[in-house]
């Protein structure tokens, strides 16, 4: 069995650094990476670069969806986490990734290994389940106090045809800091 962790290693001064360095026990590439965030936006994925071979539902059980990590470029404006909660679920999209290496461009986008970490969790599918690469915020970023924009919630809105009616009501009616949409690629590639 072969371990894949991270390969960064943050100073001993970051005393969040104890979350970043999980690896998992697998033994092949993990090829699929789930979505519960922005990156639901097929067109998002395809503009940062990640092509995958197919798009389907999943759900992680045993988690809730929170928009509460804070986005480094604007103070006060929340991304999309995710956190352990026993009576909940998270749904998403599961990518089989078209280069199982490609989730190393995700990183850059995810602000990897410092902003968010990337853990290996089993995704529920109607398929059965799939070991794939998930990101989680790391609690140095994490601020309860603070909510989404209007144009980030449009991205996990259009993931729609992967989402159950109900978890679409859920993010509809999502409190968000009104924002203009930007248009093209740097709309699609960017939380600006």
């Amino acid at each position: 069995m072969r371990r894949y962790p991270f390969l960064i290693k943050l100073p001993a001064q970051y005393p969040f650094a104890k979350y970043f360095f999980k690896s998992a026990a697998v033994t092949r590439p993990i090829s699929f990476y789930f979505a519960y965030g922005s990156n639901m936006n097929p067109a998002r994925m395809q503009a940062r670069g990640l092509y995958f071979h197919t798009a389907r539902s999943g759900s992680l059980p045993g988690y809730r969806l929170r928009f509460n990590k804070e986005s480094h470029a604007s103070p006060g404006v929340a991304y999309a986490n995710i956190e352990p909660f026993t009576t909940s679920s998270v749904e998403g999209v599961l990518y089989e990734l078209a280069d199982p290496a490609a989730i190393a461009l995700m990183d850059g986008f995810e602000g990897t290994p410092v902003r968010y970490s990337r853990e290996c969790l089993h995704v529920h599918t109607a398929q059965g389940l799939e070991l794939a690469w998930v990101y989680l915020a790391n609690p140095a970023f994490i601020n309860n106090q603070i909510i989404p924009e209007s144009r980030y919630l449009a991205h996990l809105l259009a993931g729609e045809a992967f989402l159950s009616e109900a978890y679409m009501q859920q993010l509809q009616s999502q409190d968000c800091l009104p924002s203009e949409i930007i248009e093209g690629e740097a709309g699609l590639k960017f939380n600006v």
